[in-house]
C-alpha cells in the first residue's frame, strides 16, 4: 500500500511539472502498466484534480486548472524557493501584497518539513528586501498588464506623468519591470513613435483594444537594461562630464546604451554626461570607466572639491590597511 501511495504522489509531482505526458512515457517513469496508470488517474480525478486524456498515438495526460486549488507537491528547493519568494512579495508595492503574502506564508509554513523551514527562516533573517518607493500597485492592474504583455495587446490608459501632466496613451506593452523599487511598463508609443516606460503607479482607467501588435525589438539588451537607461536620462539635481580619452566609437561599444548621449571631443576623446540628485550617488557611475582609460572632470568647483576629498579619504584608508598587512 505504501508503495502504491508513492507511485500515485510521483504520478502527481510529474502532471504537476509537465504540460502534458504520453501515457506510455508515464507508465514508464512510474514503472507500471498503462492499465494500472489509468487507475491511478481515475483516483486522482476522484479527489479532485482536472485531469484531461487525449487517445491516440500524440495523445495523453494533462493536469488542467479547476474551479479549486488542488494541493501540490513540491521538492524541497521548490518549497524554499516558493517561501523566499513570498516574503519578498509582501514589499513588492502591491496593494495587500504584505497582508496576502505573509498570510500565505503562514499558511505554507505550517506544513514545511522541520528542516525545510528551518532554512526558510534563516534566509528570511539574513535577506532583507528593499522597500517599496511610490504608490501601492493594484494587483490586479499588475496581472492585466502582464496579461497585455503576454498577449502583445494594444492597450489605453490614463497616465500622470511627474509633473503632474495627465494625458491619455495608447501603448503596445512589452514587458514589467520591477526596479528601483518601483513598478514600469515598458511599451511602445504609438501616437508618439518611440518607445516609453511608464511607473504603473500613475496608471490608471487601463481598457484593452483586442488589437494584436506584432512584437518589437527593444533598443537595448532587456526590459531592465532599457529601463535603467530611462531612468538615467531623468534630469537630476547635479549634473558633470567625464572627458575620456577614449574615441567615441569605441566608447559606444564598451557601454551600449549608457553611451547614448555621449558626444566626441575630437577623434580621441569623447564628452559623457551623468549625474545624481546627491554627489555620492552620481561618483558611482565614474567607476565604470574601464580601468587604464584617462579622464578629466567638467563639473561645478563644489563637486571637484567633493571628488578631491573622498578621494584623499580613500587612498588614507588604502594606505593604512596596506600598512597594517605589512610586506607582500
Amino acid at each position: 500500500m505504501e508503495k502504491s501511495t508513492a507511485r500515485t504522489l510521483h504520478l502527481l509531482s510529474l502532471l504537476q511539472s509537465h504540460r502534458q505526458w504520453p501515457g506510455e512515457e508515464l507508465a514508464r517513469r512510474l514503472g507500471i502498466t498503462t492499465r494500472s496508470l489509468r487507475r491511478r488517474i481515475d483516483g486522482l480525478r476522484e479527489l479532485g484534480y482536472e485531469i484531461e486524456s487525449t487517445p491516440g498515438t500524440a495523445g495523453g495526460y494533462r493536469l488542467v486548472a479547476g474551479n479549486r486549488m488542488p494541493p501540490l507537491l513540491l521538492t524541497d528547493q521548490e518549497a524554499v524557493a516558493v517561501a523566499v519568494g513570498l516574503r519578498i512579495a509582501a514589499t513588492t508595492g502591491i496593494a495587500d501584497a504584505e497582508s496576502t503574502a505573509l498570510s500565505a506564508l503562514a499558511k505554507f509554513e505550517q506544513v514545511l518539513p522541520p528542516a525545510v523551514r528551518e532554512r526558510v527562516n534563516a534566509i528570511g533573517r539574513a535577506v532583507e528586501p528593499q522597500t517599496p518607493r511610490g504608490g501601492p500597485v493594484a494587483s490586479e492592474l499588475l496581472g492585466a498588464l502582464a496579461l497585455a504583455c503576454r498577449d502583445h495587446e494594444r492597450i489605453r490608459f490614463s497616465y500622470t506623468a511627474a509633473d503632474g501632466a495627465r494625458s491619455r496613451r495608447l501603448v503596445e506593452p512589452h514587458s514589467l519591470v520591477a526596479a528601483d523599487r518601483k513598478w514600469f511598463l515598458v511599451s511602445w508609443d504609438v501616437d508618439r513613435d518611440d518607445w516609453r516606460t511608464f511607473r504603473v503607479d500613475r496608471v490608471e482607467q487601463l481598457s484593452g483594444t483586442r488589437v494584436r501588435a506584432e512584437p518589437r525589438d527593444l533598443p537595448a539588451e532587456d526590459a531592465a537594461e532599457f529601463v535603467a537607461v530611462a531612468a538615467g536620462s531623468i534630469p537630476t539635481l547635479h549634473t558633470a562630464h567625464a572627458v575620456l580619452d577614449m574615441p567615441l566609437e569605441e566608447m559606444r561599444a564598451r557601454f551600449g546604451p549608457w553611451a547614448q548621449d555621449a558626444r566626441a571631443v575630437d577623434d580621441a576623446r569623447t564628452r559623457w554626461p551623468f549625474g545624481g540628485d546627491t554627489f555620492p550617488l552620481m561618483t558611482t557611475v565614474l567607476v565604470w570607466i574601464p580601468e587604464g582609460v584617462s579622464y578629466e572632470i567638467e563639473a561645478e568647483e563644489e563637486y571637484l572639491l567633493f571628488l578631491r576629498e573622498q578621494a584623499a579619504r580613500m587612498l588614507a584608508a588604502a594606505e593604512t590597511s596596506l600598512r597594517a598587512a605589512g610586506p607582500p
